[in-house]
């Protein structure tokens, strides 16, 4: 079961650089399960099955970050550590600068070792192998001072298609959050951020959908909505908080 967890979507997702189209989905336990069902045809499930996906998510002080992308930018950023199960020290995390324009998502990604990856991103003290990648994340951590703000946890089913592997579809189910005890090592639990119905779909693919998929969801009367676990963290339960804070 570690093994699952620890490697998850890396066998997927290998690729140190890539760019794709995304849409995000809120299903009611209903239309999921309809859904499932009538994805076998056309689907397969990765080998992983159901596995956990821990994000701690770097912001400034402010929260910059996440407040430039409430407000709908053509362009935004976002740093996150991402491990695929609760990491041992020596485990193989990943560092991602994420970025979205104009509705493409642009992903970097470095593969490092948790205890290196934990140093550098509280303490700045850099990793011994570094590579353009690198350079592109130390600059941005430089430029904004970021600081761990948020640890979200959630569990994923990941589908790829039959006939196109680029085509993806994944299931979150459990998303929730803690914003204290910052570090992934010390376990996954959290407060629930969706009500425990409700299922988040992600459809993410280098070109267009394929018609089939489009038809299911026009049939189901499902829709695509704007949804950022991050953001809607930072909304719900934070900005309150910092706005007090701001006044005072």
């Amino acid at each position: 079961m570690l093994d699952k967890q620890a490697v998850g979507e890396q066998a997927i997702e290998e690729q140190a650089v890539f760019e794709r189209h995304e849409k995000k989905y809120m299903l009611t336990k209903s239309q999921y399960l309809f859904l499932d069902k009538a994805l076998q045809q056309y689907m397969e499930e990765d080998q992983y099955g159901l596995h956990c996906i821990c994000s701690l998510y770097f912001d400034t002080d402010n929260f910059q970050l996440i407040r430039h992308a409430g407000e709908k930018p053509v362009y935004k950023e976002k740093l996150r550590l991402r491990s695929y199960g609760v990491p041992t020290p020596d485990q193989t995390v990943f560092i991602e600068l994420k970025k979205k324009f104009k509705g493409v998502t642009y992903k970097r990604r470095m593969p490092i070792k948790y205890k290196e990856a934990w140093r550098y991103l509280n303490y700045g003290i850099k990793p011994t192998e570094r590579g353009q990648i690198f350079n592109e994340i130390d600059w941005f951590v430089y430029q904004y001072h970021t600081r761990p703000k948020v640890l979200l946890f959630y569990d994923r089913i990941a589908l790829f298609g039959k006939e196109d592997n680029d085509f993806r579809i994944t299931f979150d189910f459990n998303v929730r959050f803690r914003e204290d005890n910052l570090d992934i090592s010390k376990g996954r639990y959290g407060t629930p951020i969706l009500d425990k119905d409700i299922t988040l779909m992600e459809v993410k693919t280098l070109k267009a959908m394929p018609q089939w998929f489009s038809i299911l969801l026009s049939d189901l009367k499902i829709y695509p909505q704007s949804f950022s676990k991050y953001g809607s963290v930072y909304k719900n339960y934070l900005y309150n908080r910092e706005e007090l804070k701001n006044a005072e």
